[in-house]
């Protein structure tokens, strides 16, 4: 009869594995609990809301997410920062400057930034879960069916003609097929298009009929908009690592100094 010896230093590697395990369960659990709870809650408390509520509500805003941003890496961290920015800028230039959608006040809500922080490290969380992993295949021909068929709902049967939406949904399936990030893509599917449809049907925001050239018709909201945090991980994934490593940089010069 063999006896099995376990190492001391084999037990407590094994026991460091597990304990990862779990704490990646929890912080992607905490991530997807708070952003599915706290974003709603913001829009609703929005309506009727004026510039200063606007505003209280932006800064409770960055600071959930720079409190679930503090057990990330600090990859995710840059990347979570360079989608903000991104983002950002596509806010300012879509709906005050060109009017493709507009806000409840005409500007865009303090919470809107963070908010797109938020939405992007939600949809991370959804695409490092097990679950997502163990199942990615199916999940993105699932994303594929449904998110067809609610492009070509919007672009043939709805009162208002989704061509936007289509394109956008033609993004996602390109992203799905080639992106690196097959489990975000599902994970922005699912909370980009239920915020959409909570957002337009709140009033917080409301899309224009057409884009600047009156050529593209868009539904309120597009049927595709998760197709756009695609664009948004690319930048992500193309900047955060350049970026992380001139921190890097700066940093071991001041250590030097």
């Amino acid at each position: 009869m063999s006896v099995e010896v376990v190492s001391p230093a084999l037990g407590a590697r094994a026991g460091a594995v597990r304990a990862d395990v779990e704490g990646s369960r929890v912080r992607n659990a905490a991530v997807v609990v708070a952003t599915a709870t706290w974003i709603p809650l913001v829009l609703v408390l929005d309506r009727g809301a004026d510039i200063w509520s606007q505003r209280a509500l932006g800064l409770a805003t960055w600071g959930v997410l720079l409190v679930l941003l503090r057990r990330e890496t600090a990859l995710v961290r840059v990347q979570v920062a360079v989608v903000v920015v991104f983002a950002t800028a596509v806010e300012y230039t879509f709906s005050p400057l060109l009017e493709v959608y507009v806000y409840r006040l005409d500007n865009v809500p303090a919470f809107v930034p963070p908010g797109h922080g938020l939405v992007y490290l939600c949809a991370l969380a959804i695409g490092r879960t097990a679950f997502v992993e163990q199942r990615r295949a199916q999940l993105v021909l699932a994303t594929v069916v449904v998110g067809g068929a609610y492009a070509g709902w919007g672009l043939v049967l709805s009162d208002r003609p989704d061509v936007l939406g289509a394109f956008w949904f033609a993004c996602l399936v390109g992203f799905l097929r080639w992106g690196r990030s097959t489990g975000l893509y599902v994970g922005a599917f699912l909370v980009v298009t239920a915020l959409e449809l909570l957002g337009t049907w709140l009033g917080t925001w409301e899309w224009a009929t057409h884009d600047p050239s009156g050529l593209v018709a868009i539904g309120n909201p597009p049927s595709g908009a998760a197709g756009g945090y695609g664009w948004f991980d690319l930048a992500a994934v193309l900047a955060a690592p350049a970026l992380l490593a001139v921190l890097e940089r700066s940093r071991n010069r001041q250590r030097s100094v």
